[in-house]
């Protein structure tokens, strides 16, 4: 094992392939999580990614510079073939190549994915194709509750689940109430904090809430012209309830740290200095059990996520071939950045919530608006749902006249997630903000002070602010004081000391603060 810690030459590699002694995952686990200096773990072979990701070269679809498609069919997902050197097989069993398959696609999801930006890798693309085209299946999508809010980071792959209940397909929202008790290691330079079980489920009662305005749930009133209802299943409901040395007997030996230690997500977290647990190191496998678990329960067959799942998502395939014997499917979307390179749903001003209780709508409707040019058509793509015709028009506006297709795709998000009633109040305040007129402040972020907050020395502005979301941090409210940016209702605020007393509210019982031009939030008086 010490030989593995040094690069070989390819002859090197292949006689020290010949002894490699495949490791059951459990056993192997113990011992690299207690001996962990000692002896070192590394795979012989290449990255699944870079030896199946091609850039595709058809035309039928609009090119994207950035997307790459790895499609491979299932008889490449045998544990040996993390250590061998074979080149990758074609997109599907019949030999098609990649872009043929993507090409000779005929199911309205599956060119719903490529077209709009979707897709960026699937194993068996034919096959899936071909699937989709027989039969209505159920198709999943997991997110952990870390958090009691969804963000904007999460909305592509609702709207991957939209599509999918609107081409036919019963879309399956897996809540990780079991997963996240152990805490997602993929793309984390260190531990996630561990979370109590009451953290968990209220995590899991804020998030849940956002699914209802994107999908037709089983049980809800509307929606019957609706061919499959979504359902929503909690892992916690059979991950909590395993059984430890059962679950090692029976699901240990199918699992090889060869195999897992060829994944990129693993190998990006060992490169990090921050030391990759035992616990973490058991996520792969738990989320490979619920697509199994979930294939037995619900027949679900295709697995949806992110690409930085996608190692992830394989193992799910391959132990539901290896226990079930079935071909199970799994497609990624590429992660979304923005055009200067910043993850999507996070700002200056801290992260861009689902759920109104955390952000405005008319916060939520300006994250839009203010969206860069050069990101405009895309996110029309994967953010809305106008039809392509509609946005190619879109495409060709150039200069100030780009605004316009940014007001649309500010409107037709916003609509999608909290209704068409909350655009005019959001288009009133955004019109008398900018005329100098008597301001509508419905839409607007709001906070509630009483009399006897207010009276004697006050509230500092730096809270009030902070509290509204309009700066990140205190600090944060202090560089936007001094940079003349604050003002309370029309006055400019100069002193970072500065407070509200009561008597700044005059006769009325509210005051509208501003950071900026664009940005503003109210302090009522309750």
């Amino acid at each position: 094992l010490r030989t593995h810690h040094h690069h070989h030459h390819q002859s090197a590699r292949n006689q020290t392939t010949k002894m490699r002694v495949k490791m059951s995952a459990f056993s192997a686990f113990t011992l690299a999580a207690t001996s962990s200096r000692t002896f070192g773990f590394i795979s012989t072979s290449t990255s699944i990614k870079k030896s199946l990701i091609r850039q595709s070269r058809s035309s039928s679809f609009p090119p994207q510079s950035n997307r790459l498609v790895a499609l491979f069919s299932s008889t490449t997902t045998k544990e040996e073939s993390a250590t061998s050197n074979e080149a990758p097989v074609d997109a599907s069993s019949n030999g098609d190549t990649d872009d043929e398959a993507l090409t000779n696609l005929k199911t309205p999801f599956l060119k719903t994915m490529r077209d709009r930006g979707f897709l960026f890798q699937c194993t068996g693309l034919a096959d899936l194709d071909k699937l989709m085209m027989e039969e209505s299946i159920s198709a999943y999508l997991g997110f952990d509750a870390t958090a009691d809010s969804l963000h904007v980071g999460s909305l592509l792959q609702i709207m991957i689940l939209r599509h999918l209940q609107k081409s036919g397909h019963r879309p399956i929202v897996l809540i990780g109430g079991g997963t996240s008790k152990v805490g997602d290691p993929t793309g984390k330079d260190e531990s996630r904090k561990l979370l109590t079980d009451e953290i968990i489920q209220q995590n899991t009662e804020g998030i849940s809430k956002v699914f209802s305005k994107f999908l037709v749930f089983e049980g809800d009133e509307e929606g019957d012209d609706v061919k499959q209802k979504a359902i929503m299943v909690n892992n916690d409901d059979w991950l909590s309830s395993l059984k430890y040395l059962d679950f090692l007997r029976d699901y240990g030996t199918l699992f090889t740290i060869n195999r897992m230690m060829s994944f990129e997500s693993v190998k990006q977290r060992l490169e990090r200095e921050a030391p990759f647990s035992f616990l973490e190191f058991n996520y792969m496998i738990l989320q490979a059990y619920d697509f199994l678990e979930l294939y037995r329960r619900h027949k679900a067959r295709l697995q949806l996520g992110g690409s930085d799942q996608w190692g992830n998502i394989v193992s799910g395939t391959e132990l539901g071939r290896r226990c079930e014997g079935v071909q199970l499917f799994g497609l990624t979307a590429p992660l979304i950045t923005t055009s200067d390179g910043k993850k999507m749903g996070k700002t200056a001003g801290g992260a861009m919530w689902l759920n109104a209780d955390k952000l405005s709508e008319y916060d939520y409707w300006q994250f839009w608006r203010n969206t860069a040019d050069a990101d405009v058509v895309r996110f029309l793509k994967l953010f809305t749902e106008l039809p392509m015709e509609e946005i190619e028009e879109l495409a060709k506006l150039e200069g100030a006249d780009i605004n316009k297709a940014k007001i649309i795709l500010a409107d037709e998000v916003t609509a999608l997630l909290h209704g068409k009633d909350s655009l005019p109040p959001i288009h009133e305040t955004i019109k008398t903000m900018f005329s100098g007129g008597a301001t509508s402040t419905e839409s607007l972020p709001r906070i509630f002070v009483t009399p006897e907050e207010v009276e004697g020395d006050g509230v500092k502005y730096l809270e009030l602010f902070f509290k509204l979301g309009l700066a990140s941090s205190k600090k944060d409210a202090r560089r936007l004081i001094t940079g003349g940016g604050a003002r309370a209702n029309d006055e400019k605020i100069t002193d970072q000391n500065a407070v509200l007393v009561k008597a700044a509210f005059g006769d009325k019982n509210e005051i509208t603060l501003r950071a900026g031009k664009k940005r503003a939030g109210v302090v009522e008086l309750s």
